[in-house]
């Protein structure tokens, strides 16, 4: 059995209550001194730049991060105002839209800064910029040695203006490791050199969502929440630190059930067999929407408040689900891929990966339906 759609049901719905919710949440956890700059890079996490942006400006949010000058000149196409911080640096390819868009790019030396505050003086504009220290994750970020020299010569560039200082702990899942007080007491000490030489940005921040959640001393002023605004806490034991509500819907529905006989193969390489006949649901998802197809034989979906297995191999554009033990399966049949009644970081742990990745991975041909 078949039936034709006018659309293809597969959505992400996005639970801007649940959104705006976490927000508040974390607002609470912080306290009125630290302000919550709100991470929307990678789409905002798969949940749609632009609306995620919309739904956190409307619930206080006065700014905003992301990972690339493309994003920010999306929210400022869009017509988000506020600061958007570019944590992941800028190209020289770059810098003219970068001065038209009044990004803030985050930095590490002197050249950028430089060439950007050239094209800002052209412009008539000055550059707000955060520079980046690298405390231990090797990755982006000038050493802690030489920060002081670099705020010194930024101060005396005319055309930029140092806004912000920021570090990156290199454990997003959590906090109370050694490795983590290590690179707090690097920064701390970091940022009380600055203050003696009057070289203090506005804004200090170092705190991912695991940080934020459960280490006030990291705070500075302002957090930068990723995950955990999305309604997942970087690991279990942060649960019990924030409420916070999942906001992505992951569902699609039933579009075809059959009937196989014991000994029928369902889908590529034969890999599931029915041992007995059995009802095999087709959805219209697959590893192209993001639905990872490491889930192959070992996934499980909701359907009719059951969890049901994934049945066989994982296709690019359609899984199959052996629906046998829900007798009243039928089609038209919602079914939930992750959502509350089944959580993305489950989902993430049975294909071997973190809910970050799944959440990020969900395709652009995936509708982002706000209800």
């Amino acid at each position: 059995m078949e039936r034709p759609y006018q659309a293809r049901p597969t959505v992400a719905e996005i639970d801007g209550r649940a959104l705006a919710g976490n927000f508040a949440e974390l607002a609470r956890v912080v306290g009125p001194r630290v302000e919550i700059l709100p991470v929307v890079k990678s789409d905002a996490y798969g949940h749609g730049l632009v609306l995620t942006a919309r739904i956190l400006h409307d619930a206080g949010a006065e700014g905003f991060a992301v990972a690339t000058a493309a994003e920010g000149e999306a929210l400022r196409a869009a017509g988000v105002s506020g600061a958007i911080v570019v944590l992941g640096g800028v190209y020289p390819a770059e810098y003219e839209s970068v001065v038209e868009g009044r990004l803030t790019p985050v930095l590490w030396e002197v050249e950028t800064a430089k060439a950007l505050a050239a094209v800002a003086r052209a412009a008539g504009r000055v550059v707000p910029v955060h520079v980046k220290v690298d405390t231990g994750m090797s990755r982006l970020g000038v050493a802690p040695g030489e920060a002081r020299g670099l705020l010194a010569a930024l101060a005396r560039i005319d055309g930029i203006t140092v806004e912000g200082l920021l570090t990156h702990f290199s454990s997003a899942e959590t906090v109370g490791t050694a490795e983590t007080a290590r690179q707090l007491a690097i920064f701390e000490r970091l940022v009380r050199e600055l203050e003696a030489a009057r070289l203090r940005p506005r804004w200090v921040h170092a705190a991912n969502s695991a940080a934020t959640l459960a280490a006030p001393e990291t705070h500075f002023d302002l957090v930068r929440p990723g995950l955990a605004l999305y309604g997942v806490h970087p690991a279990p034991p942060f649960k019990s630190h924030a409420r916070l509500q999942p906001v992505m819907r992951f569902v699609t529905r039933v579009v075809a059930l059959r009937t196989v006989a014991p000994g029928s193969a369902v889908s590529y390489g034969g890999t599931f067999v029915a041992t007995r006949q059995s009802r095999i649901a087709t959805l219209p998802v697959g590893y192209a929407d993001g639905y990872p197809r490491a889930l192959s034989g070992c996934g499980e979906v909701v359907l009719r408040g059951a969890r049901v297995p994934v049945a066989g191999r994982i296709c690019m554009d359609q899984t199959m689900i052996d629906v046998t033990d829900v007798p009243a399966a039928s089609l038209d049949d919602e079914v939930v891929l992750w959502g509350e009644a089944l959580p993305v970081d489950e989902v993430a742990a049975r294909a071997g990966t973190i809910a970050y990745e799944l959440l990020a991975r969900v395709g652009a041909r995936v509708p982002r339906v706000a209800i």
